[in-house]
């Protein structure tokens, strides 16, 4: 099991910059991931702006499903 020791709003912050890094590599627009993962736009977008602060775990599992990617690799 891997255990991170970073702080919490770190991890918040770079989940929201990593989902649009990769979003971006997969040259998907915000409505097309969100379509993709199955979650609501606003949902995304409040995201990747770091206005939501604590992401529920199936929002960021479906989000790295959707991007084909490790959740461990949206929060590091």
């Amino acid at each position: 099991m891997v255990t991170y020791s970073l702080d919490s709003n770190r991890v918040k912050n770079m989940i929201g910059d990593n989902v649009k890094k990769f979003r971006k590599k997969k040259d998907l627009m915000q409505d097309g991931l969100a379509r993709k993962a199955d979650i609501p736009y606003t949902t995304l977008t409040k995201l990747e702006s770091n206005v939501v602060k604590k992401p529920s775990v199936q929002t960021v599992a479906k989000i790295a499903k959707a991007l084909d990617v490790s959740i461990e690799e949206l929060i590091r």
